[in-house]
């Protein structure tokens, strides 16, 4: 049995998004491994060690990815399982993996205003998503 992506706009954005937040984890260990070390790094880490500029930076978005994916991924399942798909609603969800894709190397340049900005608008993204079932709608 061969299986494949369909269903909505919505479900084949979250798989990108899936696809990036791993992609942001490899690059997060990739740009800090040679600032901590491989001993430390397959260690038990129990003291924080520096992670330098840009690996820390790539940490820091992977987790703020993080923060944000938790929200649309239950927005896009929601949609799906009430059915609930509309323009609105797969505007928001090219919106957001949008801007998660350039939030990642805004953040690991240090370019302030235009990341915030980036953010707000994936944030933007998951409330169009949910505004597809929100009560009431």
């Amino acid at each position: 049995m061969t299986s494949t992506l369909s269903g909505s706009i919505e479900l084949q954005i979250l798989f990108c998004a899936m696809a990036l937040g791993l992609i942001q984890l490899l690059l997060a260990v990739l740009l800090v491994l040679p600032k901590v070390g491989l001993l430390y790094d397959v260690g038990p880490r129990d003291e924080a060690k520096p992670l330098g500029k840009f690996g820390g930076r790539a940490d820091r978005a992977f987790k703020n990815f993080l923060e944000t994916f938790v929200f649309f991924a239950a927005a896009v399942l929601l949609n799906a399982a009430l059915g609930k798909h509309t323009a609105t609603s797969a505007l928001g969800a090219q919106i957001y993996i949008w801007a998660r894709l350039i939030y990642v190397p805004l953040y690991i340049l240090g370019i302030p205003w235009l990341r915030t900005l980036t953010w707000a608008a994936s944030f933007a993204g998951i409330l169009m998503v949910m505004a597809a079932f929100w009560p009431g709608m």
